[in-house]
């Protein structure tokens, strides 16, 4: 049986301030991302790597997905690839967990805490 929810690390700088290395997300899976959500997908071009992005627009070709911190040595996103296609989109993070001083909920189509749109 498939649990309803995984757990995602961070690790990378891409999505700082939001998300910071070494925080945990609980992940909805089959949860149906808006514009402005947190987003785990498959990266479209390195098979079993995970990617935590946000979603900006939808696209004839899926959603398009970037990083909140263009700047991260390493980032990737639509800008280099394009946009995921919706079977890539693992699910929509609904909470940051650990660590406990930063445990947020996530509400979907509006944007994360320290970000405004």
């Amino acid at each position: 049986m498939r649990l309803p929810w995984r757990a995602v690390a961070v690790s990378g700088a891409s999505m700082t301030p939001v998300l910071r290395p070494g925080d945990w997300l609980l992940v909805a899976r089959r949860a149906r991302p808006a514009e402005g959500d947190l987003v785990v997908a498959h990266h479209p071009r390195v098979p079993g790597q995970l990617i935590v992005k946000r979603a900006g627009h939808r696209t004839e070709g899926g959603w398009w997905l970037e990083s909140d911190n263009q700047r991260a040595p390493g980032r990737q996103d639509s800008w280099d690839f394009d946009a995921v296609p919706d079977g890539l989109i693992a699910g929509r993070v609904v909470a940051r967990y650990w660590p406990p001083s930063r445990v947020t909920v996530f509400p979907s189509g509006r944007p994360a805490p320290g970000r405004g749109r």
